[in-house]
This record gives C-alpha cells, sequence and structure tokens, in this order.
C-alpha cells in the first residue's frame, strides 16, 4: 500500500507476485481492509497467465464494496435457439458480442444458477455450464451479469486456490467470489460472505469441481424482507465432489443449488424463516442431479426445506437412465415455525414424467414445528410431472422423531391390525404413513398376537395371504383368511421393492 498508493492497486500487484514467483505460497493481507470502488478481474490483474494450477493462499484481511454506480449488474436480453441435441449450447445467438461470460440465464425452461461458460463471438454461440430442461426452439433469453469483489472469470482454469481467515463485506452493493470457467479444489475456510446484493460463491463451469467450503458464514442483505421477496444464494456448483462443512447461512433465498453428484454436506445450520404468520417458505438446500450419490448428514435445517430435482436435465422426462436415488439424510435437526400446515421438509420435484425413487436413506432425523402442526414432512411437488409410485425401490424412513407432525412416516411401517368381528378380509389402512403417500407393495412380516379365533371363540390354526395396493389410493392391504376369524395381527407394509 504504501509503496503503490492505493489499496486495490497494491493488491492487484501483490496477486501479479504471487502467481509469478515461485517462492510465494500465500498472500497475508495483513489484517487490512481493502476498500474497492469496483470488481477486481483478476485475469487482468495477473495479465500473463490464462490458467494456474499450483496452490496458491489468501488470507486474513477484508475485502470492501464502496457504494458505486460501478457494482450495478449489467442486464442484456437476446434472442436465441437451443436443441436437446446439443445441450450445453445455444445457437443464432443475436448480439453474442454484448453477452459476458459469468452471465446467469433466465428464460422459459432455464433452470436455476444457470451461466455463460464461453462466447464464441465469430460462431454467434453461448456454451453453458448446464443444460435446459424445457427451452428447445427460439426464444428470448435475460443475460445478468452481477458484480463481484473478486472476479476470476477471466482465467481459462485455475485450480488449488484457497481463501482463508478473510471477509467479503458486500455491503448489499455487490457478489463476493466469481470462480473461473473450469478448474478445480477451490477452497475457502474461516471466513465471512457479509451481505452480498445477489450470490456469495458463484461458479459460472466446471471450476467448482471438488470444492470446499468450511467454517464460513453467509449473511444476507435481506433478513429484513420475506422469504418471497428475496433473491440472494450462498453458492451454487455445477462439478462433483463438493465439501461443504460446519458453515452458518442466514436469510438467503436458498443457502446451496448442486448440481453434481458426490457430495458431503455435515454440520452445517441454515435458517431462512421470516417473521410472517403461515409464511412460505423456500428451498435451502437444492440437489438437481437425479442419482446425486450425496450425504446431507449432522445439518441443522431451519425453516426451509431440501428439494431434489432434475431442473437441469435436457430430456427430464425418465428414459434410459438412473432416476431419484443415491441420497442419505441422517441425523438432522429440522425445525420451522408459523409455516402452513402443507409446509414439507423433503420435497422431490421431478420435471418430467415416469421417474421413482431408487435409493433414499432418512434416518434419525428430528422434525419439530412451532406454532402449529405440519401435516407430514416429505412430498412430491408435482408441479411438472407426478412419479411412477409402482417403481420406488430401497426407500428407508426409520429411527425419526416427529413433533408436531401430523402424520409421521415409515418404511417399513410396521402397525397392529385388530378385527373385532369375524371376517375373511381384513382391510387395513396405513392411515397415510408411507413416504410419499407410496403404495402398499408388500407385506414383509405378519405376527398372529394371540389366538386368532372364529365368531363363536374357537382358535384358528391358520395363514393368511396378503392382497396389496388396495382402497382408491392404493395405500391399504388387505389380509385374507380361509374362514371368517377375529384378532390382532402385527403387520409390516413396505411402499417399495429391493429391486
Amino acid at each position: 500500500i504504501d509503496a503503490f498508493g492505493t489499496q486495490a492497486l497494491a493488491f492487484r500487484t501483490a496477486c501479479q507476485d504471487l502467481s509469478n514467483n515461485a517462492g510465494h505460497a500465500s498472500l497475508a493481507l495483513g489484517g487490512r481492509r481493502v476498500e474497492l470502488n469496483e470488481p477486481i478481474y483478476m485475469a487482468a490483474a495477473v495479465p500473463n497467465k490464462s490458467t494456474y494450477a499450483t496452490r496458491r493462499v489468501i488470507r486474513n484481511g477484508q475485502f470492501y464494496a464502496k457504494d458505486n454506480s460501478a457494482w450495478a449488474s449489467d442486464v442484456r436480453t437476446s434472442q436465441a435457439s437451443y436443441a436437446i441435441t446439443n445441450p450445453y449450447q445455444l445457437t443464432n445467438v443475436a448480439n453474442v458480442a454484448n453477452i459476458p461470460v459469468g452471465s446467469r440465464v433466465s428464460g422459459a425452461g432455464v433452470g436455476r444458477e444457470v451461466y455463460v461458460r464461453d462466447v464464441n463471438i465469430g460462431a454467434g454461440t453461448v456454451t453453458l455450464n448446464l443444460p435446459l430442461y424445457d427451452a428447445e426452439g427460439t426464444q428470448t433469453f435475460t443475460f445478468t451479469r452481477d458484480k463481484y469483489l473478486l472476479d476470476f472469470s477471466g482465467f481459462a482454469s485455475l485450480s488449488k486456490l484457497a481463501m482463508e481467515a478473510i471477509e467479503f463485506q458486500c455491503s448489499g452493493h455487490c457478489s463476493a467470489i466469481m470462480l473461473p470457467p473450469s478448474g478445480s479444489l477451490f477452497q475457502i475456510r474461516d471466513s465471512f460472505i457479509t451481505r452480498p446484493k445477489d450470490r456469495g460463491i458463484t461458479s459460472p463451469g466446471n471450476a467448482c469441481q471438488g470444492m470446499m467450503i468450511d467454517r464460513c458464514q453467509f449473511q444476507s442483505d435481506e433478513s429484513s424482507l420475506s422469504v418471497q421477496n428475496r433473491s440472494s444464494i450462498g453458492f451454487n456448483a455445477a462439478g462433483n465432489d463438493l465439501k461443504i462443512r460446519d458453515n452458518r447461512c442466514i436469510h438467503t433465498r436458498h443457502f446451496g443449488i448442486l448440481a453434481g453428484g458426490g457430495n458431503l454436506i455435515s454440520g452445517n445450520h441454515w435458517f431462512h424463516g421470516d417473521n410472517e404468520p403461515n409464511g412460505i417458505r423456500d428451498a435451502g438446500l437444492i440437489l438437481t442431479q437425479t442419482n446425486c450419490k450425496s450425504t446431507i448428514d449432522g445439518n441443522y435445517i431451519d425453516n426451509n426445506f431440501i428439494e431434489w430435482s432434475n431442473e437441469h436435465d435436457p430430456e427430464p422426462a425418465h428414459s434410459n437412465e438412473f432416476s431419484f436415488g443415491g441420497l442419505s439424510i441422517s441425523d438432522n435437526i429440522f425445525t420451522c415455525n408459523d409455516v402452513a400446515p402443507w409446509f414439507t421438509f423433503i420435497v422431490v420435484k421431478p420435471h418430467g414424467a415416469g421417474h421413482f425413487i431408487h435409493g433414499l436413506n432418512v434416518t434419525g432425523n428430528v422434525f419439530r414445528t412451532l406454532n402449529g402442526n405440519i401435516d407430514r414432512v416429505e412430498a412430491i411437488d408435482s408441479s411438472f410431472a407426478d412419479m411412477n409410485y409402482d417403481r420406488m425401490r430401497n426407500v428407508v424412513f426409520q429411527g425419526n422423531t416427529y413433533n408436531a407432525v401430523d402424520t409421521g412416516v415409515f418404511n417399513p411401517l410396521t402397525l397392529d391390525a385388530v378385527q373385532i368381528t369375524a371376517s375373511n378380509t381384513w382391510n387395513i389402512s396405513t392411515d397415510k404413513q408411507l413416504p410419499f403417500k407410496g403404495f402398499a407393495r408388500r407385506v414383509t412380516g405378519v405376527v398372529l398376537q394371540d389366538a386368532i379365533t372364529n365368531s363363536v371363540g374357537a382358535s384358528v390354526h391358520a395363514t393368511p395371504f396378503a392382497k396389496l395396493r388396495q382402497g382408491a389410493d392404493k395405500d391399504q392391504v388387505a389380509l385374507i383368511w380361509q374362514d371368517a376369524t377375529k384378532g390382532t395381527a402385527t403387520v409390516t407394509i413396505r411402499m417399495d421393492n429391493p429391486f
């Protein structure tokens, strides 16, 4: 700072030295605050490098956004065409030269957190970080380029960059960090992303591959707003193998949107409520890969829900592919207050027909509501399509605790069937206690309690067989006896098959 006169220029120059001198592995900011009137475009600060893959660390300081018009988002609209045969590209893009890399794309059939990864002016094309679920044809898209304190989008590839003990003080003027289009193993730890206007950490490509976010706080600038009026997001990722651990996120619209698989989410607390009675709640964590092979373990999930969709699938109807599976949700605290009774903590939202669940483990969680009960904790959002309940398999709901939840769900579900008057048919209702109001597809056990008797009280020594998918909602079973009998049997019912 003494040598170059301004904090911003000093930081840019120090980054040049960090990237061009093998003798430096880290840049310590000395606990200083770097005040910025505009984004720092890191590729411009290090103009002789387009790729970098040697570990470098920036630590111990604060970046502070001063009020300035340079932070305003750039918004452009262009007509373009999209085809599912080329799912990562927009073609015939009007005014393509005006669309910056890192722009967020919106339009009909566009999922959340779709970004411009590359622009080819000669070919008139835009490369996307993720496919679109229902945008085939030609339409007008909106491209929103937010501004970031540190913007790495000008690098072609960047790997092994770490941020440690830094506060990104966005002051409601800007976003915090934009990653490059390509790379891996970005780390941020023990840091604060404070009052971002739009986004905390944005990945416009796959530089989020293997990203680690540890012991950080995301503090929204939207705490005073009701949930439905918020728009900020903590982070997004299109790559795989994220580790999101021991973080705290306050009052963003969403904590994270993960489009890849292989994610480990543990020890975090994200809370997104407001003060409205019977208030609307939105998803805190969003998974958009069907077979996501991820674990959500030991988190505190407060006034929001986990949403599992396939909004980044260019052909969202089920075909010859894995459907929704590979997810474990265990030992979390789920809580909410002042919500409508139809609120649920786990929502599966297929964007095309024919999908089913084939591998979901929900165990050891605590579900609790305050200031009013909710109906249940899980739901299928059929806004786009319902699920195929006849193909559900390997679904486990066990060992969970339900407080102020009207209908706790279990799979396997064990209940007592009490038949007071003798009958050949014992009709058994599951009372909507199977997950996702699923079908009664299997009876895995029948244990008779005391003697089974006929109409005159004589013992009957016989074994019933079960009829499945009974009733209008296919959620009942019937035990069929050779003779009219009465008594009590403990029956175990499942809404899935193991294969």
